[in-house]
């Protein structure tokens, strides 16, 4: 029990910053498709981060230092700005966003944002599973795995609240940018990648 707690601790304290951008994904067009690519970005985000943290585990002279990681803000950060500088209307903006040339599924492109908020996943997942045994790993990334499932509905039913839906739609073009370039700003100023360049 104590091996659940802490888990759903550790998920829920790095995911928190996961839910703003999945309410603004699942608002801007509302079809299983789309669903179903957002949660598979967000389960292969998920895996990428976890596979990084179980080799970092277990090889901690190859971590590289927190304002290296930082230049995975560089992903949101040009979603945003191209967001910002290549408004489409409507709903397209944010499926030009989402789907943007550099990535060519919707996805990749959640997976790519997933990966790039993970600077603090990285941070914490490394110390906790080096306290853990492989049975109890297993048991942790399933459990992680079920909680992405929650953290996934949980958006979607946000998003389709009729007064977050309107909100985000009417204001789309302006929200989706500024969402992303401050993701992109707050993950390298987080990590110290700003600071260390200046």
């Amino acid at each position: 029990m104590a091996l659940i707690l802490s888990a759903a601790a550790v998920f829920l304290s790095t995911s928190i910053d996961y839910l703003v951008i999945l309410i603004v994904l699942y608002s801007q067009k509302r079809d299983r498709r789309r669903a179903g690519s957002i949660l598979a970005g967000q389960y292969l985000g998920l895996s990428v981060l976890i596979l990084i943290s179980l080799i970092a585990a277990f090889a901690l002279h190859l971590i590289p230092e927190d304002w290296i990681v930082g230049f995975l803000g560089l992903i949101p950060l040009a979603l945003g700005i191209r967001a910002a500088v290549h408004p489409e209307g409507g709903e397209e903006a944010g499926e030009a966003l989402s789907s943007s040339q550099k990535y060519r599924s919707l996805a990749v492109s959640v997976a790519a944002l997933t990966l790039a908020s993970g600077g603090d996943n990285l941070g914490i997942y490394i110390p906790y599973f080096t306290t853990l045994r492989p049975f109890e790993i297993g048991l942790v990334v399933l459990i992680f795995a079920v909680m992405t499932l929650l953290l996934n509905f949980v958006s979607v039913k946000i998003a389709r609240l009729k007064k977050v839906g309107e909100t985000i739609e009417k204001y789309q073009r302006v929200l989706v940018p500024v969402v992303f370039i401050a993701l992109g700003i707050y993950i390298m100023a987080e990590n110290g990648t700003i600071s260390h360049f200046l």
